[in-house]
Formats: C-alpha cells, structure tokens, sequence
C-alpha cells in the first residue's frame, strides 16, 4: 500500500507536466499560493534596492515632452548596510559541544565541532552570510540550504534572496516547507532563453510510519524573463539532476530562513518578513522626491546671461575675411534675445539655489526615517556629520543597539538551525561507502554563537561584574564563563575542567608534593 501511495505522489508531481500549460507567474504553479501583494512588495523591495526607479517625464519651455533619469538616496541599501554591520561580522565565533562524551575521547572521530567548522571554512560561510545580510534586511528575508557534491563528498551551500524562495507551509515554529527558484540563461543565437529550476521541499509519511523529507526537482523554459515557462527535462542544462529525492532521519527542513526582527503587519498571515524600510516607504519617497528636485535645480541653476541679440552677431572684418564668433564658442552662458532700445544689452537672470532649504528639508525626513527604523537621531545626516561610534551607541544605552540585538536574536537561531541541518544531511549521506558524520546531533543547548560585541561590550567590565558576582557566591564559575565568552554549556564545563588542572600544576604544595615521589622512587 505505501508503494502505490509512493507510485500515485510521483504522479502527482509529474501531473502538471502533462498538462503542457505555460506558468506566467510562480503562483500559477498548483502547488504554490501566495498573495500576489507580497510578491509585488519583494519585487518593489528589490527595485528600489537596486535603485532601479522609472524616469521622469516632464514639458520643457516649447511644451515637448522629455525624460530624465530620477535621482534618488538608496536609503534601503544604506540603512541594511548600517544595521548589517553592527549585527554580524567575520569575527563571529561559533562553538559546538559533542553530545557524546564516549567519542569525544576517540581520537579517529571528527567531532561535531569541527565538522562544521571545516564545513563553513569550506563554503566561507562567515564571508558570505556577512555580505547577504544587507538584502535580507532590505528585501525581508534569505534563505540558505545545504547540500552535498557527490563528486567530491563535500557539503555546499545555496543562497536564495527574499525573491527566490516562497513557503509552502508554515507553523509557529515557522516555514515547514517551501520552494526555491534559480534562473539561468541560455544564448541561441540571438535568442535569449530562460530556464527556471524549482526545488520542492516537502514532508510526507515513509514506509515505517516516520517523516521522510523530499525534494522535488522542476525546470521551466521560457523566451520571456517575466515568464516561468513551460516544463521540460532537468537533462536540458542539468545532467545528473535527479527528479526527486528522499532523506530519511531528518528533524528540521534543509533549508534555514532568516527573516529581520518583527512581525509583518502589512500582511499579518504571511510567514514572510518585512524589509526593515516597509513601514517607511512614503518616507523614502519623500527623500528621494526631494534629493531630485534638489538635483535639478542644481542642474537648472548654472548662470544664464541674456544679451541682446546684435551682441552676438558676427561681423567680417576689414579685408573681407570670413566673420569670427566674438564669445569662445565653448560658453553656454550667454542666451540670445533681443533687447529694447535703450536697455542694457547684458542682463544676468541667474536665480539662487536653496540649498539650505533643501538639506533641511531633507534631514527632516531622515530624522522621521531614523524615528521609523528604530535607529538613534544622528544614524543619517545629509549635511555631511559624522554618525556615532559604536562604543557612543553602546555607552548611552542607545536605540540603535537594542535593535541591533533583536535581528542578533534573529540570526544567532538561523545559525543553530543551519548547523544541525548540515549535521543532518551529514549523517544521512553515504559518500564512499561511509557516513559523511557519524556522531550524535547537538541540539541548539549545545550551539554557541559570539558576535563579537566588543566593540559595543566592555569585556573588562563583564569579567568584573562576573568576578565580583562568582566571588559572592551569586553565580557558578561555568556560568560566568558561558556567559562572557558566549560558548556552550558543556565547552564551559571542560573549560572549567581544564582551569583547575592548570592550577592545581601551578600549586606549590602540589609541586613540592610531586618533587617528594620522585625523589623516594630515585632512593628506591
């Protein structure tokens, strides 16, 4: 009975293929469902990420029509810049403990610890997450899964931005299933032709009643870049791609999503995240209207001296020769007009530009954007200040770094959560007849996550505080240390292990007691 339920799901999946219909959008797809309004706000998001505005079209002075680039301040890019380099950095320490103490004696086993830390070295996790941040802050979320090149046995990742992953199911606990999209480009001659991969994650019953993950492989051929296109073969551009795939003994989804800090209340049913500047986009409009019309009336605002016109005529000379310009002919001060009889032949019309008013005006709005995005007053300035230091944001107990530690919350449990996942896929993977890891999976206790806050922690002061606190009495001597150097439970403890045996070497009683032993074991 479980192989014809198997039998009829394939079908399932491969039902849409033969229907032959073309997907003009990821929603038309039977699986996928999400409200067009948040696919619009990602794309917009995205846009206005990339600075990509429509231009401006306005009449000139004869009443044609013209167009010219909108200028604008790429204040999403610039404030997930600001917030993305206060959360994470690449001196991030993660720490793993091995739940099994049996083989962590085992010199042959690669503990869990380093596992992951080759992994991430391998994939230049740090780097990468560090550099992708700044879009999941702008667009609203990312994505990272987990994979394993068979060729060389090695754990990759792959990075999805907010508009190339879409949930398919969620709980309170968050997305349970999803689907990742990647485009490529094919040229044919002058065609160009778009291939869209889908990869379906999803969850169903295995054979003995448990969960089996799976993960469902569709690709789609279109002529349109704002198509997804008709199915056809993954053998297409991807040789080898299997179909569909099972991965038993999984606890948690592959893939991991981040998403920033706070709950989305344009769209309160959604599972999906808000860029930090979705609440604030009549107030990016109004910087960026404003910058623009500042621009161009910068532009507008170069010298013009009407002169009359008899000014500007040419006369030949004496000899008869060819006239010659009386202006050098790179000026584009002077306009021709004629002049009344008896009027100054020069007349400057040149008008002042406000530049004043314009950077008030915008500072006015930063400070509204500051007010929004939770940031303290001084985080954007358009007159050229300089922003706060970090230790000036700490020091004042500052807006900006109690926001900071809501996303650090957000990305230290996308970090857990990525780890036990590799481990995971690890354990579940046979690469030469052997298991990419064999030990037990950590728990998310067992995972800890330094973001290097000194430069907004002043670890002189916490090991006081922490010192005078255990000196009290008030605090075990494993929690201080799990505390000050954000390291796991149980790398405290063996920390801790260590110290005494450290000193109890470097204790004179105990040094005169060693030096004793053997001068009786020389005597016998």
């Amino acid at each position: 009975m479980k192989v014809i339920q198997r039998i009829k799901n394939l079908f399932k999946r491969g039902g849409y293929a033969l229907s032959g219909k073309d997907l003009k959008s990821i929603n038309d797809h039977p699986k996928i469902n999400i409200d067009p309004k948040e696919l619009a706000r990602i794309e917009r998001n995205l846009r206005q990420y990339e600075g990509d505005y429509p231009k401006v079209e306005y009449y000139n002075s004869h009443g044609d029509l013209q167009k010219r680039d909108y200028m604008s301040l790429n204040l999403r890019k610039l404030s997930a810049d600001v917030l993305a380099g206060l959360i994470f950095n690449e001196q991030c320490e993660i720490n793993v403990s091995d739940a099994d103490e049996k083989k962590k004696k085992d010199n042959s086993f690669k503990s869990a610890h380093e596992f992951i830390e080759h992994v991430f070295e391998h994939n230049k996790f740090k780097k990468n997450l560090a550099d992708y941040l700044e879009p999941a802050l702008a667009l609203g979320g990312l994505t990272v899964r987990p994979y394993v090149d068979m060729e060389t046995g090695e754990i990759e990742f792959s990075w999805a931005i907010a508009n190339a992953f879409y949930p398919l199911r969620n709980n309170s606990n968050g997305i349970s299933e999803g689907v990742m999209k990647s485009v490529t480009t094919k040229h044919d001659g002058n065609r160009t032709i778009y291939y869209t991969l889908l990869e379906f994650h999803e969850w169903e019953k295995g054979q003995d009643g448990n969960n089996l993950y799976v993960i469902t492989n569709e690709l789609y051929k279109s002529e349109s870049p704002n198509e997804v296109g008709k199915r056809v073969a993954l053998e297409e551009i991807y040789e080898g791609l299997q179909e569909v795939s099972y991965i038993p003994g999984l606890s948690r989804p592959l893939f991991n999503y981040l998403k920033p800090s706070g709950f989305n209340n344009i769209n309160p049913h959604s599972p999906l995240g808000l860029g930090i500047c979705d609440n604030s986009v009549s107030t990016l409009k109004k910087i960026n209207d404003t910058y623009d019309q500042f621009w161009w009336e910068i532009r507008m605002g170069q010298r013009t001296v009407f002169v009359d016109d008899a000014v500007l005529n040419t006369l030949p000379d004496e000899s008869g020769r060819p006239p010659k310009q009386i202006f050098d002919p790179d000026v584009n001060v002077y306009k021709s007009m004629r002049m009344n009889e008896g009027k100054d032949p020069v007349k400057d019309v040149t008008s002042d530009i406000r530049t004043d008013q314009y950077i008030a005006a915008i500072n006015q709005s930063l400070r509204t954007l500051e007010m929004e995005l939770k940031l303290s007053v001084g985080t954007f300035s358009f007159d050229g200040r300089s922003m706060k230091t970090a230790t000036e944001v700490v020091s004042e107990n500052d807006l900006t770094y109690r926001t900071r530690n809501d996303h650090v919350y957000e990305v230290e449990q996308f970090i857990k959560g990525l780890i036990v996942s590799v481990l995971e896929l690890a354990k579940a993977t046979t690469w030469n007849n052997k298991q990419l890891f064999d030990g037990e999976i950590p728990t998310f206790e067992h995972i800890g996550v330094d973001f290097d806050d000194g430069v907004f922690q002043d670890r002189t002061a916490l090991l006081r505080f922490y010192g005078q606190a255990k000196q009290f009495g008030f605090i075990p001597t494993t929690e201080a240390i799990e505390r000050i150097f954000k390291v796991p439970k149980e790398m405290a403890e063996e920390w801790y292990e260590q110290i005494i045996m450290d000193q109890s070497d470097m204790d004179p009683v105990e040094i005169t007691s060693r030096r004793e032993r053997r001068e009786l074991g020389m005597e016998e």
